[in-house]
């Protein structure tokens, strides 16, 4: 997809915000990182900052949300036919083609990530995605009755399953999340069989 400059812009800010308050908070610590900081830190005023994120913890759980927008907007653009697992395993497969991880960034981020600080705002994150993937699964399903409720429990172990992974993922450092995403569909179709 082809972006503006303007758009690229924002991209590039967003993204030089987020690295300031992951590097502020590795050095730092979540609990003494502030919103001034990592505005200086950026070179933008704080009224930049607020235009792109609300809080800190917006501004360090930025990659969460914009990797999870993008597994959805891939997953929207599954073929109809796919069923709700494959086309989420081949839009993981995608974003993980698309995405190109520093090792040692992902270090910091990791260490981070686990802050329980953070935790209000990763559910935030969370709660968002399972939001998006229910309106994505209800476009996916056949009409009838139960068509909500039934989108709404299938993106939640969509999403109950992308949590697990990342989770494993980050605790134990692996580097293959399709891997653990298929195991964890797998585990998932037995356990509901």
């Amino acid at each position: 997809m082809s972006t503006g400059l303007r758009e690229r812009k924002k991209a590039a800010t967003r993204q030089a915000l987020h690295d300031a308050a992951v590097r502020l908070a590795t050095e730092h610590g979540v609990e003494n990182l502030t919103v001034e900081a990592i505005a200086d830190a950026a070179t933008v005023s704080r009224r930049t900052f607020s235009n792109y994120f609300a809080s800190k913890e917006q501004a360090l759980l930025h990659q969460d949300r914009a990797l999870t927008a993008r597994l959805l907007e891939l997953f929207r653009t599954r073929p109809a036919g796919e069923s709700l697992m494959t086309a989420l395993l081949r839009a993981a497969e995608q974003l993980a083609t698309e995405y190109a991880p520093d090792p040692a960034r992902e270090e910091r981020y990791r260490a981070l990530r686990l802050d329980p600080a953070l935790l209000p705002e990763l559910v935030a994150v969370y709660a968002a995605a399972e939001r998006g993937f229910a309106e994505a699964v209800r476009e996916r399903l056949p009409d009838g009755p139960d068509g909500p409720l039934r989108a709404h429990v299938l993106a939640a172990t969509l999403l109950a399953a992308l949590r697990v992974v990342g989770q494993a993922a980050l605790e134990r450092g692996e580097r293959n999340a399709v891997d653990l995403l298929r195991q964890a569909i797998s585990i998932t179709r037995e356990g509901f069989g």
